[in-house]
């Protein structure tokens, strides 16, 4: 089973929410060189936007600079802070975009033992080493796909020099590729598809293809499991 996420991306100041809404508005403004201009090219009224940079400024401190001249009897600037702002959040939506690229394998098991925060999941693709819960014997296994290392499955693993206390050999099934990076989905024992997240280089090494045989690794950290409770579902 594989799960994909959905993020919105929002800051918050205090107890007030910047989302994109409040970003368009001060892009607007930026580029307008007035609230009136902004209001209109965003068909939102003067007044609410009005209302909404006196609302940011209470939280985050003066946004905007009025000027002479310019339409409408003056211009409007932008400050340092505003631009402080529309650079974190670009940054935050740069974040989350990344890791909506990312998909999570579930591995559905059972623990057979616990050594301290580490647990020992017997599943139908194998036994999976991961962080396990204190109570509980029936769990799920979450895996990222970017926590995923693949490998030709010839290769000796203790040339790796990294401790992954779980390897999996699998067929390759699905290969899907971007500008940068190449998602790739290999199929288990058991009927699990584990998904892969790589850079294209990488792709293009190990010569990735349809078919092929790949062996995949990831550490026992990388598996994070919660109690399940299969009659829940019913």
């Amino acid at each position: 089973m594989t799960m994909e996420k959905g993020y919105k991306t929002e800051l918050t100041a205090d107890e007030t929410t910047i989302d994109r809404r409040d970003v368009e508005m001060l892009e607007a403004i930026d580029r307008y060189g007035s609230l009136h201009a902004a209001s209109e090219a965003l068909g939102r009224s003067y007044a609410h936007l009005q209302r909404r940079v006196v609302e940011l400024e209470d939280a985050l401190g003066s946004l905007t600079e009025r000027h002479r001249g310019g339409r409408n009897g003056g211009g409007t600037e932008l400050t340092a802070t505003a631009r402080e702002v529309l650079q974190a959040f670009k940054r935050h939506e740069t974040e989350l975009e990344g890791l909506t690229r990312v998909t999570e394998t579930v591995f559905t098991g059972t623990v057979q033992d616990r050594t301290g925060e580490l647990g020992t999941v017997a599943t139908p693709a194998g036994p999976v080493v991961a962080l396990v819960p204190d109570e509980g014997e029936t769990v799920q296994v979450t895996v990222r796909s970017d926590a995923v290392v693949l490998a030709d499955p010839t290769q000796d693993p203790q040339t790796d020099h990294v401790s992954f206390r779980n390897r999996f050999v699998g067929t390759v099934t699905a290969v899907e590729t971007a500008e940068a990076i190449a998602s790739v989905t290999l199929e288990l024992e058991g009927d699990v598809s584990l998904q892969t997240l790589i850079t294209r280089s990488s792709l293009e090494d190990l010569d990735i293809a349809v078919g092929d045989s790949m062996a995949a690794s990831f550490k026992a950290t990388a598996a994070r499991a919660i109690a399940h409770d299969p009659a829940s579902l019913d």
